[in-house]
């Protein structure tokens, strides 16, 4: 499989731009679409958006897309391709009626908004002539998400849907729980839907009162209905804090991390990491989820002390990615180490580490150029057992350790 293009951010010759050089772009971020967020309430924009000949969509089974046969590029297909499953108007009815009308002895088909392509950036979808969909002021070609997972009372027009496609000679990647072999804009595309899926998929129930949610606004927000017709009668379902008082309604959750490239006092060595489930001679960046009350600069320093003793004083923040494994987001910093006996590394805090150890910028330069692989991918040509290996340029790993070895942190002038 070839190297995957990463996203870029267009260049300018903004202040902030010329202090601190261009923005990065990590893989699984730069979406060429726009979310329209605020219309993901609107029933009549979606449906429209939905029934439109140039809306495509992204189909999902256990989290895993459909992808063309050489498993290269997502496979985007059409409205007539879902409709087995989702139905013709899914979406109908407002969310208050999709309230007033819950049953939970239905499967409802979870459909997910992604948003409209506005600026051309994707191959249009369906065919030649077709004109572009145009809600009041808005222009472009929609795009959802439709998870066909088989369940509950979905389960037979999903495996009629999943046999249909299939057909086709298209297939659901399964390979690996990551697909970074994407094109870019692809992969941002892949990245929302799954995080969203997952996120739906892990909150069937309402985390106030422990009763069964329903899913409204494009997937996106899911609601505690306070009445259910299951078995074919209007009941009233216990209280719930959710609709009155507290309004704790659940919208998806995203879980910052810290993850960052440590800096020797003199600036000549990088410090890295090895877990013991990793493969020997594979090291990275250390990483760690940030806490309440904690603000990124001081997760950075609490983790790299908590998980290698190196104590570390300024912190400057580098970029982000998306990650959607299952809803991540990977702040990537730079930080220093303070000097003498900041630098020592000691790993008796914290057992996640089975080794940690500093290494030149030569060494490390060396490895992103020649030696970089996922966790399960086999030795790159030509590298040697016991030689340093690093993550591909999609990790935001990676990019930190560029940026340090590159010289970023020197772009800035005070």
């Amino acid at each position: 499989m070839s190297a995957p293009d990463l996203p870029v951010v267009a260049a300018d010759s903004s202040m902030l731009t010329l202090k601190f050089g261009r923005e990065i772009a990590n893989y699984f971020s730069g979406s060429p679409l726009n979310r329209l967020s605020f219309l993901r309430s609107n029933h009549e924009f979606l449906q429209a958006a939905f029934s439109h000949p140039s809306a495509a969509f992204l189909v999902m089974n256990k989290l895993n897309p459909l992808v063309t046969a050489d498993s290269q590029n997502l496979a985007f297909v059409s409205s007539t391709d879902v409709v087995p499953f989702t139905g013709p108007v899914p979406f109908l009815k407002p969310e208050k009626e999709m309230v007033e009308n819950f049953n939970s002895d239905e499967t409802q088909p979870l459909i997910l908004f992604l948003g409209v392509d506005d600026k051309n950036q994707m191959p249009p979808h369906g065919g030649p002539g077709i004109e572009p969909f145009r809600f009041k002021e808005y222009l472009g070609n929609p795009y959802f998400a439709v998870d066909v997972t088989p369940q509950g009372t979905l389960t037979e027009p999903a495996n009629k849907v999943i046999s249909a496609l299939k057909e086709k000679g298209l297939l659901f990647y399964d390979k690996a729980p990551r697909h970074t072999g994407l094109p870019a804009q692809q992969a941002a595309l892949y990245a929302q839907a799954r995080a969203l899926l997952d996120w739906n998929a892990r909150n069937p129930f309402c985390a106030q009162c422990g009763q069964r949610t329903l899913a409204v606004e494009a997937g996106t927000k899911r609601v505690c209905p306070p009445t259910d017709r299951a078995g074919g009668e209007v009941r009233e379902r216990s209280a719930c804090a959710t609709r009155g008082t507290i309004s704790n309604i659940c919208f998806p959750r995203t879980d910052p991390t810290v993850i960052m490239a440590v800096l020797s006092a003199d600036g000549t060595k990088m410090l890295l990491g090895r877990q013991r489930r990793w493969p020997r001679d594979w090291f990275s960046t250390l990483a760690g989820f940030l806490e309440p009350g904690e603000s990124i600069e001081e997760a950075v320093r609490r983790e790299v002390w908590e998980e290698s003793g190196v104590r570390v004083g300024r912190v400057v923040i580098h970029s982000s990615q998306p990650w959607p494994f299952p809803n991540s987001l990977m702040i990537g910093a730079v930080g220093q180490a303070l000097p003498g006996e900041g630098e020592e590394i000691h790993l008796g805090h914290d057992p996640e580490l089975e080794t940690a150890k500093w290494f030149t910028l030569s060494e490390v330069q060396e490895a992103l150029s020649t030696r970089t692989a996922f966790l399960g991918e086999p030795l790159p040509e030509g590298a040697k057992e016991g030689e340093l290996r690093v993550p591909p340029p999609t990790a935001v790993a990676h990019q930190l350790m560029k940026a340090v070895v590159d010289g970023w942190w020197q772009v800035s002038k005070i």
